[in-house]
């Protein structure tokens, strides 16, 4: 049974049930576009021009999913919160936001296994909330991804500069073979594309492995060493370390900054939400990655977190030295453990895979930012020729865009312009937790509209893990450290020069000026279209689900065709595991 919105004289709109729905120009349904203006025809979303294709398999969107958690921020940065706060303090915080950050994954899969969007989380926040809330999460995502990829880049020359320094080869050339091939990958194909990521996300999750075995070896002494250290450095010097002041205030403000650090540290995870445009069987494939997230989130970060808060002592000489490295393996708390363990060869090896994590992380980023930018084509918030694709489904005008923009990689060859260009990346960063509230708000108003259309909860392909409930609770939580993540700004510190207490402007700029800029695209959203949201009842959950109905039969009446060419036990591990 379709439902479509139907506008009445009074100009506003009622819910009503359809017949099912009959795909051709003489009888075709009218689509809302969310912006209370005019309506366009449900064909517009089956157009093939302007069209994504489902090449995504179920293995692929699984290992993406896990690539989207998994970077330089755990393997790195992990490092920095380390030497700021102790190992008890990484712990509680990392366990916890990646409690919330499952709670989000969750309220993400929920959405996007009743209604897989090509337009992704931006096309829930418009339909089901407010398309002014779609509008500004659409281009701030946007806006965070085009940023990060360039950084990406950057920080590839970086890692090649434990190997290769910057006097004897200048890193713009390897900054130009990157981005090339990035545009290679991403211009060849959702298959090509999703092929890629599947291997290099394989390769990620082989080396925290590895990370995690090698790490619990050298925790229960069988290093070089021989050095059975297990708890000995929570005890001394301590799992918690004081910041700013002594006593348990102290404490509080160490653990608070870690909250920050593991925050961003998560950030890509909701990865997987740009891809339920393109993903097979997105209904089965989609609740499945995110079911899984749970227990890589326990195995890769709480776990990593855990061991080496045993290895490394928060205030070892070579974790500080650390700490203030660029360049790849030197900057790990990983390495610092490996070379203390006298273990010589791993760290070059490291290095290799800390540039693989890179590679793949500013592919998957041009990708995102190429789809985002299509999304908000599909929705009518940017130029059409945006959302046009080729015969391989690929938004070529908006990697076009997304591309060139990424051309600012260059700009950071230069030394003088790196500081910069960091206060840049910190204030987009913030958007990727803006993200993360954005999703959490288009699932409570979901749930809202769903409720009072009358979709049971039997009637949902995938459920939230804790419901509405936990998405309030998330979302208070996420809102809490978007206005404290800068809190070290408001404790002044003492200048060297003249013994002064100043004020750190820049950081308070760039850490929260990508609030209001977020805040005034939706009132300025809402103060040119003169919209006022959608109510539950007239919240759009419909449109297009008969389409996706049909994909998802035909999906599966080819695969019942096919067969299951392979029924051993090892086959269904392999199938459950990816």
């Amino acid at each position: 049974m379709g439902v479509f919105n139907r506008r009445v004289g009074d100009g506003t709109k009622h819910v009503s049930p359809s017949p099912p729905l009959e795909y051709d120009d003489k009888n075709v349904p009218q689509y809302d576009n969310h912006n209370g203006q005019h309506d366009a025809p449900l064909h517009a979303m089956v157009d093939p021009t302007t069209r994504l294709q489902r090449g995504l398999k179920a293995r692929q969107v699984t290992m993406i999913a896990i690539g989207g958690a998994i970077g330089t921020g755990l393997i790195i940065g992990t490092g920095s919160a380390l030497a700021n706060a102790g190992p008890g303090s990484i712990f509680i915080s990392y366990s916890m936001v990646g409690f919330v950050v499952y709670l989000v994954m969750g309220a993400l899969g929920e959405m996007a296994a009743w209604l897989p969007l090509e337009s992704g989380f931006t096309g829930y926040a418009a339909r089901f909330c407010d398309p002014a809330l779609g509008f500004a999460l659409g281009y701030t995502y946007w806006f965070k991804y085009i940023i990060v990829t360039p950084n990406q880049l950057t920080a590839a020359a970086l890692v090649i500069q434990y190997w290769v320094d910057r006097e004897t080869v200048n890193p713009g050339v390897f900054i130009a073979v990157f981005y090339v091939v990035i545009i290679a990958i991403n211009y060849l194909g959702i298959r090509f594309f999703g092929e890629i990521e599947f291997w290099l996300s394989s390769l990620k999750v082989l080396t925290i492995c590895g990370l995690i075995l090698l790490s619990l070896v050298l925790v229960l002494g069988g290093g070089p060493d021989h050095d059975r250290k297990g708890f000995r450095y929570w005890k001394s010097p301590g799992a918690f370390k004081t910041r700013f002041v002594e006593g348990d205030a102290g404490r509080f403000l160490a653990l608070w900054g870690t909250f920050v650090a593991a925050t961003f540290a998560f950030l890509g995870t909701e990865l997987v939400g740009v891809t339920v445009g393109e993903a097979q069987n997105p209904r089965k494939v989609i609740p499945k990655a995110i079911k899984l997230t749970f227990w890589r989130i326990v195995v890769f970060y709480i776990v990593s977190v855990l061991l080496v808060g045993m290895l490394v002592p928060y205030d070892s000489p070579s974790l500080s030295f650390a700490t203030k490295q660029t360049t790849g393996a030197s900057a790990s708390p990983f390495v610092v453990a490996i070379v203390e363990a006298n273990i010589r060869v791993l760290p070059s090896f490291l290095n290799g895979c800390f540039l693989i994590f890179v590679f793949s992380a500013s592919n998957s980023d041009l990708y995102i930012a190429t789809r985002t930018l299509y999304g908000l084509a599909k929705e009518g918030n940017a130029p059409s020729i945006f959302a046009r694709t080729d015969r391989r489904g690929v938004p070529i005008y908006a990697l076009g865009l997304s591309s060139l923009i990424a051309l600012i990689a260059f700009l950071n060859v230069a030394q003088s312009s790196t500081k910069v260009f960091g206060y840049f990346v910190n204030l987009v960063t913030i958007f990727g937790l803006l993200t993360w509230i954005s999703i959490l708000i288009s699932h409570i108003y979901f749930v809202r509209a769903r409720r009072a259309q009358g979709v049971t909860d039997t009637q949902m392909p995938y459920i939230a893990p804790l419901g509405v409930g936990g998405s309030y609770g998330a979302l208070v939580f996420c809102c809490v450290i978007a206005v404290f993540k800068n809190f070290d700004v408001f404790i002044h510190v003492a200048s060297r020069d003249a013994g002064l207490r100043i004020f750190d402007y820049r950081n308070f700029i760039t850490g929260y000026l990508g609030i209001p800029l977020y805040l005034g695209m939706i009132l300025g959203y809402k103060l040119t279209h003169k919209n006022s949201g959608h109510t539950p009842m007239t919240a759009d959950l419909f449109s297009g689900k008969d389409i996706i109905d049909r994909e998802e039969a035909e999906f599966l009446a080819l695969k019942a065709a096919k067969g299951r060419s392979n029924t051993s036990r090892w086959y269904r591990f392999i199938s459950w595991l990816f």
